[in-house]
């Protein structure tokens, strides 16, 4: 039985580099693929696959927020995150919205399909570069610790909001994005950005940027 993948990624040549080392791998059906957070998302609600190998910074929602949502709608599929940052923070934020897998874009395409293979049968993947003990312990730091991160405050459509805010994205177009009204984009907003601290976009902006949150391309 073939193991149904979706390839997440902003960078079109990226998409189809995965994919063309992919699908001569044995098992692994590529059966769709995004460009940006919120598509991956519909695609596993429509697509249904075993597996989703996605990038962390992606427009409209970044891969972490995209993992937490695909965890709460349909956790049979298993997100692999695949990405250039190898620090510890996004490790950490990756496994804890669901990811089973975390690669770096500089691994091979046999590691990767290696990944898509252990997480299909329940495993963890971690990239040859990371090691288990540095997440485990990490992990554990973190849970432990006194001080709670202020976006771990948020909700998930609390945090969608402001990942399009940041974008420079109107609230009217957000909630023509997330499908929802004026009003309540606007409750989002002024509720995010109070348990963040922040009264404009521009405070909001800066938060991002020194948290870590901002998309890169």
């Amino acid at each position: 039985m073939s193991i149904r993948v979706v390839l997440a990624d902003d960078h079109k040549v990226i998409r189809e580099g995965l994919r063309a080392i992919l699908s001569g791998q044995a098992e692994i059906d590529i059966v769709g693929d995004a460009c940006d957070g919120l598509a991956a998302v519909e695609q596993v609600r429509q697509l249904k696959p075993d597996v989703i190998v996605m990038d962390i910074n992606m427009p409209l929602m970044n891969g972490i927020d995209a993992a937490r949502r695909i965890s709460e709608i349909r956790n049979q599929t298993r997100v692999i995150i695949l990405s250039m940052h190898s620090n510890n923070e996004h490790i950490f934020q990756a496994l804890k919205a669901g990811a089973k897998g975390y690669l770096l874009k500089e691994s091979s395409g046999l590691e990767i399909a290696d990944a898509i293979r252990r997480v299909h049968t329940g495993g963890r993947y971690m990239s040859e570069t990371i090691t288990d003990s540095i997440v485990e312990d990490y992990i554990a730091f973190r849970e432990n610790a006194a001080v709670v991160s202020p976006v771990e405050q948020l909700s998930a459509r609390e945090r969608e909001v402001m990942h399009l805010a940041i974008e420079g994205k109107s609230s009217a177009e957000i909630a023509a994005l997330l499908h929802l009204s004026l009003s309540t984009v606007n409750t989002y907003r002024s509720r995010l950005m109070g348990k963040l601290g922040v009264s404009d976009i521009a405070s909001l902006v800066r938060f991002a940027a020194e948290h870590g949150l901002m998309s890169v391309s």
